[in-house]
């Protein structure tokens, strides 16, 4: 996606926040790469923090990605089209725009089948070695910017993209009107997922966490009940009574958007016979679950990984008033170098931040 080096566009520098070490940003010049006939220029407008941000900056990793050489950080972002490649119809400048990060190679075969996501060429923002979205300025394709309509901010269009991981994973667990939803985890992911399954029809939606904070977020955003849980394995079979109760009828579906031992547990033991769990949460990397009395009862258990074909309809629902992500956005910042280490402090502190949101 470019390099280091003097970053001149249009008798401007080009800044970027790079991740040069553990715990250190810093804001230098990015070097933006050719614009091809169908890619778009497009200056950053609004860069949302994501969770694996935080883990980037704190340990160099996240899963099995690891940042060897300095990286751009951002990848939930939103901007202005500033110029349109020769092959680009759809877009022109001044186009305000959302962007989907992951470029997929369109040759093998899960890009053919339609599963891009799974796509093992993806070069995906900020997933070492590609740069990220939180510099004044970047080039993307064309048909991955998606234009917004007059009445979508561009925190909003920003949103789109943690917004596209509650959306595709209702999509996959078959979420709807006749679906009981259970939601492990309020935090970022959670929240949009429970936004996402009202969106989708679920009639009744349980959100479930150890924090009192987050779950009175949840029940403000339309949560029908919250139940707080511990961290601790021994209180599995109560807190399961405590769901069942909560929920008052039988739970279809179950969302784990914590991806710990202990919620996929819970999961599998209070999702009904014949039901669905979905993982979503990346918490442990192993866990030993009881998936054998899962298996038993026909529960079963799909993953998710990122997203695709979700632009479109994400905007739809924001257009539509059907979700509205701006209570999620709990702090902004600029973009100067303070600010920077300021927000991503404030994302990783957690507390009352839900969407760190950087305004450039």
């Amino acid at each position: 996606m470019g390099s280091q080096g003097d970053a001149k566009n249009g008798g401007e520098e080009n800044m970027a926040a790079w991740l040069v070490a553990v715990n250190t940003l810093k804001i230098q010049p990015f070097e933006l790469p050719s614009l091809g006939p169908h890619d778009v220029r497009v200056r950053m407008k609004a860069v949302g923090i994501c969770g694996s941000d935080v883990h980037y900056l704190k340990t160099l990793r996240c899963a099995h990605f690891v940042v060897e050489e300095p990286m751009v950080i951002g990848h939930e972002c939103a901007g202005i089209i500033e110029e349109i490649g020769s092959e680009v119809t759809h877009l022109v400048p001044g186009d305000r725009v959302a962007l989907e990060p992951g470029i997929s190679c369109w040759r093998c075969s899960y890009c053919k089948q339609g599963s891009y996501n799974l796509c093992p060429e993806m070069k995906f923002f900020a997933t070492p070695p590609v740069h990220g979205s939180l510099a004044n300025q970047v080039v993307h394709p064309a048909d991955l910017c998606f234009k917004l309509p007059d009445d979508i901010s561009l925190e909003e269009g920003a949103m789109c993209e943690p917004l596209s991981v509650g959306v595709h994973a209702c999509r996959r667990a078959n979420v709807g009107p006749e679906t009981n939803v259970l939601i492990m985890g309020a935090g970022p992911i959670g929240l949009v997922a429970l936004l996402a399954a009202r969106a989708f029809g679920a009639p009744r939606v349980v959100i479930v966490d150890v924090d009192e904070f987050r779950l009175s977020v949840a029940k403000d955003l339309g949560a029908s009940e919250t139940v707080q849980v511990s961290t601790k394995a021994e209180d599995v079979a109560g807190e399961v009574d405590l769901i069942k109760k909560a929920m008052g009828e039988a739970v279809d579906i179950t969302l784990d958007c914590a991806g710990f031992t202990k919620t996929m547990t819970t999961a599998l033991n209070v999702t009904r016979p014949g039901g669905k769990v979905c993982l979503v949460g990346m918490g442990h990397n192993e866990m030993t679950v009881p998936l054998t009395p899962a298996a038993a009862r026909e529960v079963d258990v799909v993953g998710v990984f990122r997203y695709k074909n979700t632009w479109p309809l994400c905007i739809d629902f924001l257009r539509s008033g059907k979700i509205d992500v701006k209570p999620l956005i709990t702090h902004r910042f600029g973009f100067s170098q303070k600010e920077v280490e300021d927000a991503f402090e404030t994302s990783a502190r957690g507390g009352s931040a839900i969407k760190v949101m950087f305004n450039l």
